[in-house]
């Protein structure tokens, strides 16, 4: 299951379905020129990898990872992995929302008993730990591998875009006809 596009949509009938499993993140044709104009933008400024590059990036990568924001709410993003009860909440009766909400392959796992040490690891279907929660720190997040693909492939396009277009603009510097 992937733990993409997490959440509950309701029936007309108002009961809770199971929505389907989002399909793996790829790169659209829109995406990639839009990648590409802005590659083109930041070589004439000068610039490497500006804000609107980055901005699209975020929004990118965002659907290529699961909902973490759904899954710390479900968690209860304020439970205290050193208090014995809210662990053991968390261990079974979440994770077995979680299984029957969202598909069955998030995991959880606990670390320690309790106190000093303690944490609460969530993984995405593929193993890959998205979440930890630690008394005293909180949340952290951590990127899964279609996250990291995602980016290499963001990166990839707009390096090539941005390398020839500043081959492009040094040509037409040194007065070279670069279509030729």
């Amino acid at each position: 299951m992937s733990v993409q596009g997490i959440g509950l949509r309701r029936s007309r009938s108002g009961s809770a379905a199971k929505e389907r499993p989002a399909p793996k993140w790829e790169l659209s044709g829109a995406a990639r020129e839009q990648i590409v104009q802005y590659a083109r933008e930041d070589a004439a400024r000068g610039v490497y990898m500006g804000e609107g590059f980055l901005s699209l990036r975020r929004q990118e990568v965002a659907k290529a990872g699961p909902d973490r924001a759904a899954l710390m709410a479900r968690l209860g993003g304020t439970a205290a992995p050193g208090d014995p009860e809210i662990l053991e909440k968390i261990k079974e009766g979440d994770e077995m929302w979680l299984r029957l909400w969202f598909g069955g392959e998030v995991r959880l796992e606990r670390q320690g008993s309790g106190g000093i040490g303690s944490a609460v690891h969530v993984f995405d279907e593929n193993g890959d730990e998205i979440l930890t929660y630690t008394a005293g720190v909180g949340w952290h997040q951590k990127e899964s591998r279609a996250e990291t693909e995602a980016h290499s492939v963001l990166k990839s396009v707009y390096h090539e875009a941005y390398h020839a277009a500043r081959q492009a603009i040094g040509a037409a510097r040194d007065g070279l006809d670069t279509k030729a």
